[in-house]
């Protein structure tokens, strides 16, 4: 048997070799990351592969949280990817608060240090030209938010029951608050708490591909390499 995987590795060191490169690249520097529910619709799609840049904030030894040397601050408004601090699922979320930051939500309004998010009036999905979260046949309709420089679209669903408001809370040193952009539909940091700087694991700009899983899985051409 040792014989038979000897001659096999001397036969194809070369692939071997860029498997081992493609791992290292994968756990060190950039990642791609299946969108499998609609928890940050309607700015990501069920669908959705997104790209995660893992050295956007943090160097890391690969397979490891160990930060070896830091680049950047997350952003207020960055779409990170990080593991869940409740069970360790990789997790795609919008950034939405940072340390020291005191929070609050008022019936689906963000306060953040006392100043309100401002919401612009509810448009129905199809003036938006959005494809409804198909898991939910109720209302759903899309709001403008905007707090400083943050600005993007949410997604809220009126008549579903959903976790709307919360008291100010104030963000630990090293974590960060995320939510999902599907405000009524996103297992967040108003379940599973903030998350630590260590467990962010890259920073989301643009899409990889997309693909439509109520069309047969065909491609969504227009979302090719699209900026989120």
């Amino acid at each position: 048997m040792s014989i038979q995987f000897k001659k096999l590795a001397a036969e194809n060191k070369g692939f071997f070799i860029f498997l081992l490169c493609m791992v290292l690249m994968r756990s060190a520097f950039a990642d791609w990351y299946r969108v499998p529910s609609s928890s940050m619709y309607p700015n990501l799609l069920e669908g959705d592969t997104v790209i995660a840049n893992r050295i956007a904030y943090d160097l890391k030894l690969p397979f490891t949280d160990v930060v070896v040397h830091k680049f950047d601050d997350p952003k207020r408004g960055d779409i990170v990817t990080f593991l869940s601090p409740e069970d360790g699922v990789r997790l795609v979320k919008r950034l939405i608060a940072l340390p020291g930051d005191v929070v609050e939500m008022r019936d689906e309004q963000l306060f953040i240090n006392g100043v309100a998010a401002q919401l612009t009036q509810p448009t129905n999905l199809d003036a938006q030209n959005v494809t409804p979260a198909r898991e939910y046949a109720g209302q759903q309709q899309v709001w403008k938010e905007n707090l400083g420089e943050m600005g993007h679209t949410i997604l809220v669903m009126p008549e579903r029951a959903a976790l709307r408001s919360f008291p100010p809370v104030t963000v630990p040193p090293g974590q960060y608050m995320m939510l999902g952009d599907n405000r009524d539909n996103s297992r967040d940091s108003r379940y599973i708490g903030f998350v630590k700087r260590e467990l962010i694991t890259g920073r989301v700009k643009h899409l990889l591909y997309s693909l439509d899983v109520d069309n047969y899985y065909l491609p969504r051409l227009n979302r090719i390499g699209a900026k989120v």
